[in-house]
């Protein structure tokens, strides 16, 4: 099971680095783009017009898609920002049960927010709902995504809240210990 959530995070930071990626090729050639019409003016020829129509909103929706994917893996990571002034001061077992209720705080939010962006995206679909762009791109997909993000982060919160109620090691406390032992 650990192998398999450990998987599932990563298939998550994978799809976000590739959507990251994705955004710097369409900006690139938009880039390219003006670059070929600006050589094309000082040479006297007709500008061939190369542009991304609705690149502002492709960039949104990926970033969106990256920072929602991302969220899961970047938590087991210890990536995330962490305010342990509380839980450096309390003896281990009163700070690991204040990690469970903290965990188990953070996947009721993450719960309620994954299944009002479902309803969502599923509103989004029923109505055949597209965003404003000179390419409509059906608002279900983005929202999708960000549906999927959440409910991914929701399961790592779930593990994390498992796990330390088991007295074990949340991915991001081992984290920590590793980047604290290479210092």
């Amino acid at each position: 099971m650990r192998r398999m959530l450990d998987r599932l995070y990563d298939a998550g930071l994978w799809l976000a680095a590739v959507t990251f990626a994705l955004i710097a090729v369409l900006v690139l050639l938009q880039i390219l783009g003006r670059l070929t019409d600006r050589a094309a003016r000082l040479v006297e020829l007709p500008p061939p017009g190369l542009t991304i129509p609705s690149l502002a909103e492709f960039g949104a929706f990926l970033f969106t898609g990256a920072v929602f994917l991302g969220l899961a893996g970047t938590l087991q990571a210890g990536s995330h920002v962490r305010v342990k002034l509380l839980i450096q001061n309390l003896p281990e077992t009163a700070a690991r049960w204040l990690g469970v209720v903290v965990a188990a705080a953070a996947a009721a939010l993450a719960g309620f927010a994954t299944w009002s962006s479902g309803l969502q995206a599923m509103d989004s679909l029923k109505f055949g709902s597209v965003s404003y762009g000179v390419i409509p791109i059906p608002l279900a997909i983005p929202q999708g995504v960000m549906t999927a993000g959440l409910a991914l982060f929701c399961i790592a919160l779930i593990d994390t809240m498992v796990t330390l109620a088991r007295g074990g090691q949340p991915g991001h406390q081992a984290a920590e210990t590793r980047t604290e032992e290479q210092d």
